[in-house]
């Protein structure tokens, strides 16, 4: 196989469906090898060969193991920097972009999962995020200045945070307020991110039928 091409672990319906809108929106050249979570592919030697942690999303490039979302997202787009999904070092907005695929891995998420499990929050001085609604209250201030998350500037973290909003929402742990409905709705307007989705549920489907 080609290590200039980007292997593509993904499995649908999962978060690296984030992962795939980005690769599309990129306009990146992939090669996408498929698992089927619910088969427990993940969790099989093949796979946690790849990665241990048996997650998806995971990305393989000139032979090098990346995981994470954050790190992935930060890693894909700047490997294709004509795209403008990254700022670059010189520019304002480089850091306040990092702070924001920072924030959704080492505060959002571990909210959003305390908060679906029913997990009490460690105390404040031991708490990755702090608490629940001063996080929530932290996307929202932001995203009120849109219409994107950097203001007028379309960034990969806009793909990570609209697609993670949608998901959240759709499962009652985030209010369905204007601000986040409309920042998802710009967001699944783009047709990179449309086509992505569609993919991503045709996959989805051959999965089931197959199973069934």
């Amino acid at each position: 196989m080609n290590s200039q091409r980007i292997v593509f672990h993904h499995a649908p319906h999962s978060r690296s469906t984030s992962t795939l809108m980005l690769l599309e929106e990129l306009g990146a050249q992939y090669d996408m090898h498929l698992l089927n979570l619910s088969a427990g592919e993940s969790r099989r030697p093949a796979f946690l060969k790849v990665n241990p942690m048996g997650k998806v999303p995971a990305i393989v490039h000139l032979g090098s193991l990346v995981t994470e979302r954050t790190a992935i997202f930060s890693y894909l787009a700047d490997l294709f920097p004509e795209a403008g999904l990254a700022p670059g070092l010189s520019d304002r907005l480089r850091g306040p972009y990092l702070r924001w695929l920072a924030f959704y891995g080492s505060c959002f998420e571990p909210a959003v999962m305390d908060r679906h499990l029913k997990h009490a929050p460690a105390p404040l001085a031991y708490c990755p995020y702090g608490d629940f609604d001063t996080v929530l209250d932290m996307v929202r201030t932001q995203l009120a200045t849109g219409p994107w998350l950097l203001g007028e500037r379309f960034t990969a973290a806009d793909i990570l945070w609209g697609n993670a909003l949608e998901w959240t929402m759709g499962m009652g742990l985030v209010p369905r307020e204007d601000v986040f409905e409309s920042y998802v709705a710009r967001l699944s307007a783009r047709p990179a991110i449309r086509r992505a989705a569609d993919q991503d549920a045709a996959l989805a489907r051959a999965q089931n039928r197959a199973a069934a």
